[in-house]
């Protein structure tokens, strides 16, 4: 192996790679989340009430779960038959790129109904790339690590979430102080969007010096790669898909909620500044950090599993803890709910990585890791901020903790009967039973 092949599999620069790319996916992903709470329903959704066009907004925040899993089959067709490393460097053009763009689209008081047609376009370019990004991400990190290692480095592209959250709301934040409210509706909201150009610069100068996998190279070695990966993946590994999807659900409500939701209804709803939610959510984020580290280094004492399905029993709890704390009327209170959301979901998150992975072989690891992960995202974070709001609507914050309560009870469901151990992932063998 040559210098230059050393230092791109060199352990520093693959977890780099892994956490700087989802770290500006997601970043990507949330400064849209966080625009569709605050201000892109009466830009782009003009509707007889400020409730409908944030449930207009919300509407157009899920057209990025229905991308996820088609750009999670075409990115793990290519990303199982070609490489990891040049899949990656896609996905990345192909999101920040949509996330630029939003950023100079016109309004609907400029353009008419073709402003929220080109909004939701673009929505699905993000979500199509993310498809294949944290796939890809996770396997980086996971095909790259020691026996005894894999839920650590497997947590590296899961501790890109609080990171892209922190940059995103932090910059929200940022602009909320220095800009008058009609200056923030008018252009400041754009920032965000056009400074996505410079991540992903960033991103790209860390991702195109890696070297493949060595699981990625061993399984071409033994056998040449599938034709369809999507259909080996159907056809031999139903019960890993089934499950794995599921398995993914309560993270993602339990995310959306804790953010998105929260953010709208505690800025309309329950009255709060903007300034100060987005505050008190960008101190509670640390606590998923926090959570992700945790649980990473539990999951490769334990297992993976074990620690999902602890993770999935607490978020009963915090479905239960929300109405009280989310609507007690206290900033301080909601403040600590958040906290105690977040830093579960980084139980029910940061295993994941080496979890899903851990459930397909190498020849179709890609495929199958992303489309559980995405289609886990259609069902527990696509539609979770229009009908947490349309609950609280028609029958307060309890119906939401109802609802957090059995995503988790569904996840912890379908982990129940995948036992036993993580693949030999270097290996690039079939998965265990």
């Amino acid at each position: 192996m040559s210098t230059e092949e050393r230092r791109g599999a060199s352990p520093t620069r693959v977890l780099l790679a892994s956490l700087v790319g989802t770290a500006v996916e997601f970043y990507d992903f949330y400064i849209y989340a966080t625009a569709a709470s605050l201000v892109f329903g009466p830009l782009f959704f003009p509707a007889a009430s400020p409730s409908a066009q944030l449930l207009a907004a919300y509407g157009s925040f899920g057209i990025a779960f229905l991308a996820r899993p088609l750009g999670s089959i075409v990115f793990g067709h290519y990303g199982d038959r070609v490489g990891r490393k040049s899949t990656l460097v896609a996905s990345l053009l192909l999101m920040g790129g949509s996330t630029v763009l939003i950023g100079v689209l016109p309004t609907y008081d400029s353009i008419g109904w073709l402003a929220p047609l080109a909004l939701c376009l673009l929505r699905f370019g993000q979500g199509f790339g993310l498809g294949g990004e944290w796939g890809g991400a996770v396997l980086l990190a996971v095909e790259n690590a020691p026996a005894s290692h894999r839920a650590r480095y497997g947590m590296f592209p899961q501790i890109g979430a609080p990171v892209g959250f922190i940059a995103a709301n932090g910059l929200f934040l940022l602009l909320g102080a220095f800009l008058t409210p009609a200056q923030f509706q008018a252009w400041g909201w754009r920032l965000p969007f056009l400074g996505s150009a410079v991540l992903v610069l960033l991103g790209l100068w860390v991702r195109l010096k890696l070297t493949e996998t060595p699981a990625f190279a061993k399984a071409l070695e033994e056998a040449p790669p599938p034709a369809v990966p999507l259909a080996e993946v159907v056809r031999g590994y139903p019960r890993q898909t089934v499950g794995g999807t599921f398995a993914a659900i309560v993270c993602f409500a339990l995310f959306y909620l804790a953010t998105a939701f929260a953010l709208g209804y505690g800025t309309t709803t329950l009255g709060y500044g903007r300034t100060a939610f987005l505050g008190v959510q960008l101190g509670a984020i640390l606590f998923l950090g926090l959570g992700i580290v945790i649980a990473g280094w539990w999951a490769d004492v334990a297992s993976p599993r074990r620690v999902l399905m602890v993770g999935c029993v607490m978020t009963v709890v915090v479905g239960f803890l929300l109405a009280p704390m989310l609507g007690s009327g206290s900033l301080s209170l909601v403040g600590l709910f958040l906290c105690l959301a977040l830093m579960v979901m980084g139980f029910v998150y940061g295993p994941l990585g080496a979890w899903l992975p851990s459930l397909f072989p190498a020849r179709v690891r890609y495929t199958g890791t992303s489309m559980t992960f995405n289609l886990g995202g259609i069902l527990g974070g696509g539609v979770a901020p229009a009908l947490a709001q349309s609950l609280a609507q028609s029958g307060g914050l309890p119906y939401v903790g109802l609802y957090l309560a059995g995503a988790a009870l569904i996840s912890l469901a379908a982990l129940y009967p995948l036992r036993g151990k993580l693949v030999v992932v270097l290996a690039g063998g079939a998965p265990g039973p």
